[in-house]
């Protein structure tokens, strides 16, 4: 069943000139990880160090797998150093489209 993770991110004010092209970076292989449908970058129009990632899984698995390969050295990423505290990720199962 088709998963969406919704990654809520609080950046550091002094990262945000940096932050665009470290994420960009760090989503292009997000994109390329195999089970992900597609993703988006909305970034909050009252406040611009709140970033939310929208992705789109095939499945849990596909989602668990990818989540367990950041973990790992060759995924691991400069995230962190952007980031004022801890991302908040939520899934959500997909139940019908419209």
């Amino acid at each position: 069943m088709a998963v969406t993770a919704v990654l809520d991110l609080h950046l550091r004010a002094d990262k945000l000139d940096e932050a665009p092209d470290a994420i960009a970076a760090i989503l292009r292989q997000t994109r390329g990880f195999e089970g992900n449908e597609g993703l988006e970058v909305l970034v909050d129009l009252g406040d611009p160090t709140h970033y939310t990632v929208v992705e789109r899984w095939t499945s849990i698995e596909r989602d668990e797998a990818y989540r367990a390969w950041r973990e790992t050295p060759e995924g691991a990423s400069n995230l962190g150093e952007l980031l004022a505290g801890a991302p908040t990720l939520t899934k959500y199962e997909t139940q019908s489209t419209l």
